[in-house]
């Protein structure tokens, strides 16, 4: 995420395809030889952010002060951030870096500012010298314009570079960027984000990159594995989990047509809550924090699977949840509770039906925790077809499909077109709070005459 597109499954093609590339590194790296993995550096004394080992593990200290990451992705709310107790954002390039990062130091947050790294899944070739050192000049003209910046936590270089990738000068280039970054700032740390699948994609980071301070990771689903992955893969440094929150759509149950079921927002807060408490809340020696993602609004898979707000801004129900973790305490109004949505009278989160004028009925199961008075909004949208754009493009809503869409219940009519779809509702209350859920369904066509 803040990356490329998931896949929804793993094919036996996909498995087989990723044995052989594995098994084509591993044979690489024993032939071009290992790292030092005991590579070690020089901090500066008045380093503003430092790392310190003690006896349950690596500290990071800010001004010679312990500070554990209670992060946020993405760049907007940041004022909503820091009053739900964030210490701390974090953003993937440079792109409007100066005044994030003037904005952050005024509210008192620090920012995990990502180098972006090409990747080769995005058509990046890096046998192409001329490229790979226009992404170094980028890279040190983005350290030496922020690195004075007091709002700087730390570099992130690169976000999942190393997914299926195939080129093995992929890893060797991170870690001189990490090299040339360290020259060139030694006093803030460097870490590289990844989604790890097993013990293997860690050690080849560790064994490629020696130079790496922190190993971030991207953890949904897998973060119950992560100390499992981190040990097989020989992790010893500190790591965090740059990006967390709602299972994945990849990891997530697949209708028989293939489409990931989305859970609803409670379900997501009961999922957010309980790994936050084993694996971040815990603070298990070596782990720094993380950062809950995403602090905003994003298409990816759907518009509601990530977003934490709405396009108008009101919270779903994980903010304030963050609110709680981050500091012990609720809000004063939380956000409406959406459990499921009934279809021709029972819960569902599938269904599949064929072209048909038959109207069906839905309804949401919600409740306030406050017993504020709720209102609804119930749309159609085709479903997001996993392509290179799909991801940040918004699906626009079917018309006419659904009868009193601001009802708690509703009827509704089959699109005309068989294919793919989700039936959305979102639930309101008065204090600028969004619960929502979905039903992916499937439109198949109408029988032909003479054929069973």
């Amino acid at each position: 995420m803040g990356g490329p597109p998931r896949l929804a499954a793993i094919t036996p093609y996909a498995m087989m395809h990723r044995y052989f590339t594995w098994l084509f590194l591993i044979l690489l790296l024993q032939t071009t030889g290992c790292q030092d993995a005991k590579t070690s550096r020089r901090v500066p004394a008045n380093a503003p952010v430092t790392i310190e080992q003690g006896p349950a593990g690596a500290v990071l200290l800010r001004h010679g002060k312990p500070y554990f990451i209670r992060g946020a992705g993405g760049r907007r709310n940041m004022e909503r951030a820091a009053q739900c107790g964030s210490n701390s954002i974090r953003i993937w390039d440079d792109l409007d870096a100066g005044p994030i990062l003037d904005q952050a130091d005024r509210l008192g947050l620090t920012v995990m500012l990502g180098l972006w790294v090409e990747r080769e899944t995005d058509g990046f070739d890096y046998n192409d010298q001329a490229a790979v050192d226009r992404q170094m000049a980028r890279i040190r003209r983005t350290v030496l314009r922020y690195r004075n910046h007091p709002a700087l936590l730390m570099w992130c270089v690169g976000n999942e570079w190393a997914q299926d990738a195939t080129n093995f000068a992929v890893f060797d280039e991170v870690n001189r960027i990490v090299q040339v970054v360290h020259e060139l700032d030694p006093g803030h740390p460097v870490t590289t984000a990844i989604s790890p699948d097993s013990g293997r994609s860690i050690w080849l980071v560790q064994e490629r990159c020696p130079d790496l301070d922190i190993l971030s990771v991207n953890a949904y689903g897998i973060m119950p594995k992560l100390n499992q992955f981190l040990h097989e893969g020989g992790w010893r440094k500190p790591y965090l989990m740059s990006e967390y929150g709602a299972e994945g759509y990849w990891e997530r149950p697949l209708t028989p047509w293939k489409t990931p079921i989305e859970p609803t927002s409670q379900g997501k807060v009961e999922f957010v809550r309980r790994l936050y408490g084993q694996f971040i809340g815990a603070r298990l020696p070596n782990c720094l924090g993380g950062y809950l993602f995403f602090w905003g609004v994003k298409q990816e898979e759907t518009h509601t699977w990530y977003s934490l707000f709405d396009e108008e801004g009101r919270e779903t129900p994980l903010v304030g949840l963050a609110q709680t973790l981050w500091t012990g305490k609720g809000p004063a109004n939380q956000a409406p509770i959406v459990t499921a949505i009934a279809v021709d009278g029972q819960p569902r989160s599938q269904a599949s039906f064929a072209v048909t004028d038959r109207l069906h009925q839905a309804r949401v199961l919600a409740r306030d925790p406050d017993g504020d008075t709720l209102t609804y909004r119930w749309e159609i949208k085709p479903t997001a077809q996993r392509t290179a754009d799909y991801i940040d493009t918004a699906l626009q809503p079917l018309g006419g499909l659904i009868d009193a869409p601001g009802s708690a219940a509703v009827r509704f009519r089959m699109p005309a077109r068989p294919g793919s779809y989700r039936l959305f509702v979102a639930v309101y209350d008065q204090h600028n709070h969004v619960g929502t859920a979905n039903v992916a369904f499937r439109v198949t066509p109408a029988p032909v005459a003479g054929r069973p």
